[in-house]
């Protein structure tokens, strides 16, 4: 399963998601961002690579739908409601998106 996660920037919470899933359970798994300065700025290769996107926030949605709506028509996106408000690789957002995802999928202990 190809998973895609998505937050602002992609210095952060979705990096820290691709690092600890990545490879799990045979998961193929990337990251990018949203915003024009993102590390990896999302593109319709990422949403047509991807078998389920996971969002940070409501409005990375938004975003994804009005800049992609025809590629995203066969995918599930699903907004985990995780704020900016954590750090790279920080253990109560590693928690968190255990937690959050694991609703979806299984993840790692």
């Amino acid at each position: 399963m190809k998973l895609l996660f998505i937050c602002s920037r992609n210095k952060w919470r979705s990096l820290t998601a691709e690092k600890i899933f990545n490879g799990y359970n045979g998961y193929e798994v990337r990251s990018a961002g949203t915003e024009e300065g993102a590390r990896i700025k999302v593109t319709e290769g990422h949403i047509g690579w991807s078998d389920l996107i996971f969002v940070m926030e409501k409005k990375h949605t938004r975003r994804l739908k009005d800049k992609f709506p025809h590629s995203l028509k066969n995918t599930r996106v699903i907004c985990l409601d995780i704020q900016d408000d954590y750090r790279y690789m920080d253990e109560e957002l590693i928690e968190i998106l255990k937690s959050r995802v694991s609703e979806y999928i299984e993840v790692p202990e």
